[in-house]
């Protein structure tokens, strides 16, 4: 009995200890102490030099003003980042304080043992991070990640003297690089496609169809916050207009004329060659020319979303072919990823064959599902 024993007290005294290394190797969680007292506990998401994103166990996620805020203690590792640091190279990472954090006074106190703690005012602060999001940052990314944007699909069936099938899809994705709000832009790629076809059968009469296909991608290079390079290819179909297939091809200069976290308007200006081939072959062109556009987005509460793009198309070699489009889109979440969305589509060209209108115009609402 006693060997047995004395296994059995093996055993215990090893579950004790794990037990208490469990308990030491949890983390204690993070306080933040109000102005007027009050406390929550939770865990420190990230930071500006103005707010400050806070997990707490009891009333979820919150943002809070630094102002609004006496103490703040956080024993996980953060990098924080001053607003005069701008990351050309790895060795720049060097001059950003790393390690666990605490505020007093609206001064940070960064704590990585070691090295000296280092004191930061916090309206000096770009952003707070955690430390594995911000190595990851600076390792970057593939073409093939940080993709986001959404996809539509709209469907209508009528059955009855005249029977209509109409099909409206799109789908539109941008990926910055870098992706991270607290990293300078270097390039934007966007990518855009919208289809519509609609065909009314009758017995005794010959079918209607309306077809538009538009495609585009555009790379943005960036020379300052403000300041791009542009490049990119548009392709349009438009049965309704007598255009087989209108390919264009540009580069040019943009401007950001405003930013901020929920809204942004860029101005584009571009020089291009461009192919136009209609149903009736004699009218076809080749053009060189200019369009000048812009594009806004703006975000609302509640994750409703609104973009628009417009621009105009001149033609340096034959006046008459002038063209103009313009896309908005507004969509609203309704469970997790999935919405709905209301899109319009109004197109614009001066140079059909005879019989055509010159202009196609289409409001259209369907499903959406979010790219995150």
């Amino acid at each position: 009995m006693f060997p047995s024993t004395r296994t059995s007290l093996r055993i215990l005294f090893s579950l004790a200890a794990s037990a208490c290394l469990f308990a030491q190797a949890k983390p204690e969680p993070d306080v933040l102490i109000f102005t007027n007292g009050e406390k929550l506990i939770g865990h420190l998401k990230s930071a500006t030099g103005a707010k400050v994103v806070f997990k707490s166990d009891m009333a979820g996620e919150v943002t809070v003003e630094w102002s609004k805020i006496k103490e703040l203690h956080s024993a996980g590792k953060f990098a924080a980042i001053p607003k005069d640091v701008t990351f050309k190279n790895r060795a720049d990472a060097a001059k950003v304080a790393r390690g666990s954090v605490a505020m007093t006074d609206q001064k940070l106190e960064v704590t990585n043992p070691p090295a000296a703690p280092q004191t930061l005012p916090v309206a000096g602060l770009s952003n707070v991070v955690d430390e594995p999001s911000f190595d990851q940052a600076l390792k970057g990314q593939s073409f093939f990640q940080g993709w986001k944007g959404a996809s539509s699909l709209g469907v209508a069936i009528t059955s009855s003297t005249q029977d209509v099938q109409t099909l409206n899809t799109g789908i539109n994705l941008v990926r910055s690089a870098p992706a991270e709000s607290w990293l300078r832009v270097r390039t934007k790629t966007t990518v855009d496609f919208t289809a519509s076809y609609s065909k009314i059968t009758q017995p005794g009469t010959p079918s209607i169809k309306t077809a538009f296909y538009h495609a585009d991608a555009e790379e943005d290079f960036y020379a300052t916050p403000r300041l791009f390079l542009l490049g990119g290819a548009v392709f349009d179909h438009n049965y309704s207009q007598g255009l087989d297939l209108q390919q264009t091809y540009d580069g040019g200069l943009g401007v950001v004329a405003h930013k901020s976290a929920h809204s942004e308007w860029d101005i584009r200006g571009d020089v291009g060659f461009t192919d136009q081939q209609f149903a009736t072959s004699s009218l076809n062109r080749k053009l060189v020319g200019s369009r000048f556009g812009q594009t806004y987005t703006v975000t609302f509460g509640h994750g409703i979303a609104f973009s628009e793009d417009a621009g105009a198309r001149l033609a340096w070699n034959y006046e008459k072919a002038f063209s103009a489009n313009m896309n908005t889109s507004l969509s609203m979440p309704v469970f997790k990823n999935l919405g709905v969305n209301v899109n319009s589509f109004d197109s614009f060209v001066n140079n059909p064959p005879p019989g055509f209108k010159r202009n196609t115009f289409q409001l259209a609402f369907g499903i959406r599902y979010a790219f995150k």
